[in-house]
C-alpha cells in the first residue's frame, strides 16, 4: 500500500467528517493517536473537546445553542488499563464496558451498528491501542451501511501487530461532502507519523478545512513507560 501524506489527504477533502489516526512515531518511542471532528450545522459546530479523567469528552461550547445532543455529545477517548479506546461516538463506552467484562474489541462492536442519522447512516469508526511490557499493537474498525442501505450493516476490523516506526493508519467517516454524505470506502489509509507531538498537532489542524473543522485531539504514549502527552485544539476557544 502506498504511504500517503496525511496533510495532503486532509487538504484535498473539505469534509472528511470525523477521523482517527493511529500509528507509531518515527523514532519508535511513541504510540500515537489523533482524533478530529468537523461540522456543517450550527449544532455540530457548537462543540469543544475537554479533558475527562484519562480521556476526553465533547461538550457544547454555548449550551444555549445546543439543540440535539444525540450523536454529538460523547466521550471519544477512554482508557482501560493499558488500552486506549478512540471512537467517533458513544460506542467508546460500549467497548470500554464490554472489554472490562473480558469481551474483545471486535466482540464489543458486534453489539453496535452505524449511526441512525438517515439518510447518511454515518459509519461508526473505532480504534484501540494496547501499550504494555514494552510492546505496542492497535486495531481499527468501521461499521457501515451497505452502500446507504440501512437493512445491512457491514463490519470490518483491521489489526496491526508490531507497528512500523513512522507509519500509521487513517480512517474517517466520509469520502467527501455530499447529500447524502458518502461513507468511507476501503481499508484505513497508510500515512506517515512524525516524532514531535506539537508538529503533528499543528500540521493536522492547519490541514483541516477552515470552515468545517471543530476540534482536534492528539496523544503520544511512551511505549516503554506508558507516560502520556496530549494536546487539544478547539476552534471555539
Amino acid at each position: 500500500m502506498q504511504k500517503r501524506d496525511i496533510y495532503s489527504e486532509l487538504r484535498s477533502n473539505a469534509y472528511p467528517g470525523r477521523g482517527i489516526v493511529i500509528g507509531k512515531s518515527g523514532d519508535g518511542r511513541s504510540a500515537v493517536t489523533a482524533y478530529f471532528i468537523m461540522g456543517r450545522s450550527e449544532n455540530s459546530r457548537n462543540r469543544v473537546f475537554v479533558e475527562d479523567g484519562d480521556g476526553i469528552r465533547t461538550q457544547a461550547f454555548d449550551p444555549s445553542k445546543l439543540t440535539d445532543p444525540h450523536l454529538i455529545i460523547y466521550a471519544p477517548v477512554r482508557v482501560l488499563g493499558n488500552k486506549t479506546i478512540v471512537t467517533n461516538g458513544d460506542q467508546t463506552d460500549t467497548i470500554y464496558e464490554l472489554m472490562n467484562q473480558q469481551l474483545t474489541f471486535e466482540q464489543s462492536l458486534r453489539t453496535r451498528e452505524f449511526e441512525d442519522d438517515a439518510p447518511n447512516y454515518t459509519p461508526r469508526i473505532s480504534g484501540i491501542m494496547k501499550v504494555g511490557d514494552g510492546g505496542y499493537s492497535y486495531a481499527m474498525s468501521i461499521l457501515k451501511s451497505a452502500g446507504g442501505n440501512p437493512e445491512s450493516c457491514q463490519r470490518f476490523t483491521f489489526s496491526y501487530k508490531a507497528p512500523i516506526s513512522g507509519e500509521g493508519h487513517f480512517i474517517h467517516t466520509y469520502m467527501g461532502d455530499g447529500d447524502p454524505l458518502p461513507s468511507f470506502e476501503g481499508e484505513p489509509k497508510l500515512v506517515g507519523i512524525p516524532n514531535d507531538i506539537d508538529e503533528f498537532t499543528e500540521k493536522l489542524w492547519d490541514a483541516l478545512n477552515e470552515d468545517n473543522k471543530v476540534s482536534l485531539f492528539v496523544r503520544f504514549i511512551d511505549i516503554e513507560t506508558g507516560k502520556t502527552e496530549s494536546r487539544i485544539v478547539n476552534k471555539n476557544a
